[in-house]
């Protein structure tokens, strides 16, 4: 075996390479580089750089001139919330002494002057050197509901990479998962996955070897803290006995806590969440001092390795609540 923990025997990112998955492209890349979101035009291409270019997103044009002094203020401040916007709206600037026409024919008749163009029309617009918070409402308003141009590109990789998961291709999703481990290696949710896709396919030892390549403060991180959960139970299990023998326990003796908790712990590594909290619950109805009552602490565990919106923890909770307050 690889000593890789992103070496996926599920046919993921072992085979990838570091341009990025074929799934999404490129889950690394920017979603704006910094030199595309301001720029200079010329009357010749101002057609192409915003009435064309406003069709994906908005564009400001800035009408400004090298003698005009608010200018010199307000460009600056353009450029850094436009910046800050992430790729939500675009900055283009005119210098109006070398490309008069377009200024003339938009009535413009002092600078600075700002417009907003969103698909291909002016719709709005203000003139003055305005403060950065009221420049920043201005985009705010302009852009609402807007995502940026092609998203956050990791964000992207990882939500597909969950649909995968969850529609049972652990396979796929193990790549897309590796892909942004490899550009982002200490980031919890894609290393989460990873795991989860091992656990999927029954590789218990390759998702504790990605746990074990995490720093602390992945693993801290609430994203991979149903994966710890998870580990430490079928850690747990491994160390069980025959549940058959158990069973027999349990018959013998229904007061059998530990046979019944040991029956809980298989239920629960062989997915059977409804066995696993019956059993538990069981346990808390009979004699709630057994193990400084483990089986309630257990239950909890089991609960936030379930996930709160999963049927087996909705139903669990309400039987225990059931117990704990009759």
């Amino acid at each position: 075996m690889s000593n890789n923990p992103y070496a996926s025997p599920l046919g993921g990112y072992g085979a990838q390479t570091t341009s990025g998955s074929a799934a999404t492209g490129r889950p690394g890349a920017p979603a704006a580089a910094a030199g595309d979101l301001v720029k200079d035009t010329t009357t010749a291409n101002f057609s192409a750089d915003v009435v064309r270019e406003s069709r994906n997103q908005p564009v400001l044009v800035d009408f400004w001139a090298p003698w005009c002094g608010p200018c010199k203020q307000l460009t600056p401040v353009l450029e850094r919330v436009v910046q800050a916007a992430g790729g939500r709206v675009k900055l283009v600037k005119m210098n109006i002494d070398e490309h008069p026409s377009i200024a003339g024919q938009l009535g413009v008749q002092s600078i600075p002057a700002v417009f907003a163009f969103v698909d291909g029309q002016p719709v709005d617009g203000f003139m003055g050197a305005l403060p950065e918070s009221e420049v920043k409402a201005f985009i705010d308003r302009l852009t609402a509901g807007r995502p940026a141009p092609g998203g956050d590109p990791l964000a992207e990789a990882l939500d597909q990479a969950g649909e995968f998961l969850k529609a049972g291709n652990a396979a796929q999703a193990s790549q897309l998962f590796g892909a942004v481990l490899q550009h982002d290696p200490e980031n919890a949710r894609a290393a989460a996955g990873l795991a989860e896709c091992y656990l999927a396919a029954g590789d218990t030892a390759r998702a504790q070897s990605v746990a074990d390549a995490m720093p602390p403060s992945v693993l801290d991180d609430p994203a991979f803290a149903a994966v710890k959960a998870r580990l430490k139970l079928l850690e747990e299990v491994a160390s069980l006995g025959d549940p058959a023998a158990l069973r027999a326990r349990l018959e013998a003796d229904p007061d059998d806590h530990q046979a019944r908790f040991d029956l809980a712990l298989i239920a629960q590594g062989l997915g059977d969440r409804a066995e696993a909290a019956d059993q538990l619950l069981e346990i808390v109805r009979r004699d709630r001092t057994f193990a400084d009552d483990g089986a309630r602490r257990k239950l909890l565990e089991f609960f936030e390795a379930w996930g709160p919106t999963d049927p087996a923890t909705k139903d669990g909770r309400r039987k225990l609540s059931s117990l704990l307050f009759r």
